[in-house]
């Protein structure tokens, strides 16, 4: 360290942040930085003396490396200012192409300077080469174990996300269930009680829920970061993304965004070849986000059966599946990109291997709350903003149908009956429920009867409370609005509710789940969590189950391929300065997304 304070001429402060050493030394050395040299130890004016000397002539007063920085880099030296340095062109003002030479000159002047004293002050273990961390690099980098261990520590990442996260997740629905029947029942009937219990509560709802299994992404992501198994990844995809127009580089981006496509977007900076980062950013949104993920649980809970295939469960396996869908639609279009774009380029990829670390528990839970809280605030206010303008217009309608649908839909009852899906559900609520009695001796024939008729009066009642809501929501704003665009979405399996829920979902995937709490709740006095409600829902041109198997995985893959959100769509027009790759990014994807969708459900209905 003497010796590298000495070559340096400064003063250096061994400083560990894990262990909470060097701390104060680091604190003395700033407060004290004024007493420190700041003479450089590269001559600068080496690479050109002619030239520099002429800059020194004409700027006197001005230290020659600020004047080079604006020159090269138009970093802003006040008051020095680039158009001042042109303007004087008396010492020579260079073209741009030798400019770039002599920036080259520096940075090898630079490196020259940096291995200089390397060989003078840092000693290279040999031993490490054959220690216990190159033994563990050759096996998580190996070019057959090494993918195979990436994919098992994949599966067990969303097997626990479903198995540790069920039971908090369920125990939060049920209780934002019964906080919307405890505002009903307290508070006084009116419009902020409804708008409360249909719109606030249910919106928020929809996004709350999935808390638990957004955290755990977050903390098994964290863990991997900081024990520097991720950095042994993004060496182990270089190889695998070459012959798709991508390397290492881009890797990194397209991991984070699995948290999110905009701070990955912004990632590609780091990528210096134009036609590797353009291709990146248009294939980032392919990769499942987690605004994505509460579309994917709540979708796969209703159509996936639970079962078990050795040890893993379906619904596990279908999370990962779309995961590993999206990565393969995000290569294949890079693949296909690299042919199209005429863009001749070479890039070349190295990472530094950081040692193996016990992840530090302070750093991860901060992680995970600091990544949790703001996917939570960031969903919370778009979802309450929609939840409360989807509650207005779900709750009011300007026509006759709208205004009398209570007097219609009981003169519909009493000369129809009940829709069929109805009295089949009252039906077979009431045999089962003659059975219980029936198996309890201790009931006479005569407490049964009446038992019976009270159920039947209650299942009724209840019934047609359903109807009168439904009929409403159809015939109000958003009922109108829905049905304007059924007809787009019923080949894919969907109704105008569902409908609804995509269109607004542009504004962030997660508000999908809330969009259909808010339409669920609109009108509904049932105590019930979201997850039944969605269960409950009839397709009225099949008659069945609106969630079965062919329109949840028609869902499914629609959002695996779709465009994720507006703000992505901005960031992207940021990033590559056009709206040319934006649009022909979300033209491609949606169309590609509706394709896709469609086929599935055609072949699975």
């Amino acid at each position: 360290i003497a010796a590298l304070e000495k070559k340096l001429n400064t003063k250096i402060a061994l400083v560990s942040s894990r262990k909470q050493t060097g701390i104060e030394k680091i604190k003395e050395l700033i407060a004290d930085f004024k007493n420190l040299p700041v003479v450089p130890n590269v001559d600068t004016t080496a690479i050109a003396p002619e030239y520099f000397d002429r800059l020194k002539r004409t700027f006197p007063n001005e230290d020659l490396y600020k004047l080079w920085l604006v020159i090269t880099q138009d970093v802003n030296f006040m008051p020095i200012e680039k158009k001042r340095i042109q303007d004087a062109g008396s010492f020579g003002t260079k073209s741009a192409s030798e400019l770039k030479r002599l920036q080259q000159k520096e940075t090898i002047l630079r490196y020259q300077f940096i291995n200089g004293i390397l060989k003078e002050t840092y000693v290279v273990d040999s031993k490490a080469a054959k220690g216990f961390r190159a033994t563990v690099d050759r096996i998580l980098t190996h070019k057959i174990f090494g993918y195979l261990i990436f994919f098992v520590i994949l599966l067990t990442i969303f097997q626990a996300i479903y198995d540790w996260s069920s039971y908090p997740m369920d125990f939060i629905d049920e209780q934002f269930a019964v906080g919307s029947e405890w505002i009903k029942n307290t508070l006084p009937p009116g419009v902020f009680t409804n708008l409360l219990a249909e719109g606030v509560l249910a919106g928020i709802g929809g996004i709350v829920i999935f808390i638990p299994q957004i955290a755990f992404l977050f903390l098994f992501i964290a863990l991997l970061e900081e024990s520097g198994y991720m950095s042994r990844v993004v060496f182990l995809m270089d190889k695998l993304m070459r012959p798709f127009g991508l390397s290492g580089k881009s890797v990194v981006p397209l991991i984070s965004g699995t948290a999110c496509a905009i701070p990955a977007v912004m990632a590609t900076r780091n990528i210096e070849n134009w036609k590797e980062r353009l291709i990146t950013i248009l294939v980032t949104p392919f990769i499942t986000c987690a605004a994505r993920l509460p579309v994917y649980l709540i979708i796969i809970s209703l159509v996936i059966p639970e079962g078990r295939f050795i040890g893993l469960s379906y619904q596990a396996l279908t999370l990962m599946l779309l995961y590993v869908i999206g990565f393969l639609a995000a290569i294949g279009s890079a693949m296909v990109l690299h042919k199209v774009l005429n863009i001749q380029s070479r890039t070349f990829f190295m990472v530094e291997m950081p040692n193996y670390k016990l992840p530090l528990l302070k750093n991860v839970v901060y992680t995970v709350i600091e990544k949790s809280k703001s996917f939570v605030y960031g969903a919370g206010k778009i979802i309450l903003a929609i939840s409360i303008v989807l509650w207005f217009l779900g709750t009011n309608g300007y026509s006759d149908d709208f205004t009398n649908a209570e007097e219609l839909v009981k003169n519909k009852i009493a000369t129809e009956g009940f829709t069929t899906y109805n009295q089949a559900d009252i039906s077979k609520t009431l045999n089962a429920y003659e059975k219980e009695l029936e198996a309890n001796p201790l009931i006479s024939s005569d407490a049964r009867k009446d038992s019976l008729l009270y159920k039947r009066l209650a299942l009724n009642t209840r019934a047609e409370k359903q109807e009168i809501a439904g009929y409403k929501l159809e015939n109000s704003y958003i009922g109108i609005m829905g049905k304007a665009i059924e007809p787009a979405v019923q080949p894919l399996g969907y109704d105008w509710k569902i409908g609804i829920a995509v269109l607004t979902s542009f504004a962030a995937r997660e508000v999908f789940v809330g969009t259909l709490a808010t339409i669920y709740s609109v009108g509904n006095d049932e105590e019930d969590t979201i997850k039944h409600r969605m269960a409950a829902e009839i397709n009225p041109v099949t008659k069945e189950p609106l969630f079965n198997l062919a329109s949840g995985i028609s869902l499914l893959l629609f959002y695996a391929f779709a465009m994720q959100c507006m703000s992505t769509l901005a960031i992207v027009k940021r990033e590559t300065n056009s709206w040319r790759w934006p649009i022909a990014q979300l033209v491609f994807m949606t169309a590609f997304a509706y394709l896709v969708a469609l086929i599935a459900y055609q072949i699975l209905k």
